[in-house]
């Protein structure tokens, strides 16, 4: 757990507030961060923590905030393969699996 982030968590906690937790749980090949690295996402779009920003950090952004409304957790995929990471500038090259856990009511 990235001791950063239980702040975080607790004080949307006392104020009853949902919170998703991304926490990259696999890695292949190239990729910003590595197993284990954590991000807050909250329902208003904020975010606290890093999971390699870019792109990626984006899509798994948006994949956090439709958990809230699931209302369940999710694993997510992010690709880092195609030309659009390219574009984007990434030097990355890998998949990255992020699970989200709804943390709250």
């Amino acid at each position: 757990m990235d001791i950063t982030l239980i702040p975080h968590i607790c004080q949307s906690l006392k104020e009853s507030k949902q919170v998703v937790l991304a926490t990259i749980v696999a890695t292949k090949g190239s990729t910003p961060r590595k197993t284990g690295s954590q991000m807050l996402v909250f329902r208003d779009g904020q975010v606290r923590g890093t999971i390699g920003g870019g792109c990626g950090e984006a899509d798994v952004k948006m994949a956090a905030l439709c958990v809230f409304d699931a209302g369940q957790a999710s694993l997510h995929t992010v690709t880092m393969l195609n030309d659009a990471a390219s574009e984007e500038g990434m030097a990355c090259g890998g998949i990255m699996q992020v699970f989200l856990q709804l943390i709250g009511e």
